[in-house]
């Protein structure tokens, strides 16, 4: 993934044939983060805690039903890709990567979560059949993170 050129909000990036089927691949896992990963509060619910986490857990997804539907909708927009010879040309504004940005973040981090929530940079675990596409979801999520992040910055919105 490359930036071509930016210019008034508008990004234009280069993607290889095989790196918009594995930004795809990597969008169609949206969302992995669980809806229980995110307690309203550390100590046991009662009572009113528990409406409030019914109602913190219906938000979250209604949201993401929405940036569903929005990913589907910025995917099927036929003016978003471009193919060329050697793959494609992908145009985003500077408030839709940031959008993203969020979506690959729970891919990312949903597939840390999926592996245990490990500590360290190395791997602790065993790649097999389990682990292996997590681990492989959680790195490109953040491959494609890190050419997003570097495009703002070096199109001069940060």
């Amino acid at each position: 993934m490359k930036l071509l050129k930016s210019e008034q909000e508008q990004f234009i990036f280069h993607l290889g044939k095989r790196e918009k089927q594995l930004l795809l691949a990597v969008l169609d896992l949206y969302p992995l983060v669980p809806s229980a990963h995110q307690p309203l509060s550390k100590t046991g619910a009662s009572g009113e805690g528990e409406t409030n986490q019914h109602l913190l857990d219906e938000s979250l997804a209604e949201q993401r039903r929405d940036n569903k539907r929005q990913l589907q909708g910025l995917l099927n927009d036929e003016r978003r890709f471009h193919d060329t010879d050697t793959g494609c040309r992908m145009a985003l504004t500077a408030p839709e990567i940031e959008w993203l940005l969020q979506v690959l973040n729970d891919v990312r981090v949903g597939s840390w979560i999926l592996l245990g929530s490990p500590e360290t940079d190395v791997w602790p675990f065993e790649l097999n059949e389990r682990t292996a596409p997590r681990a492989w979801a959680m790195e490109m999520a953040g491959y494609f993170q890190m050419n997003l992040l570097e495009a703002l910055h070096h199109g001069g919105v940060t």
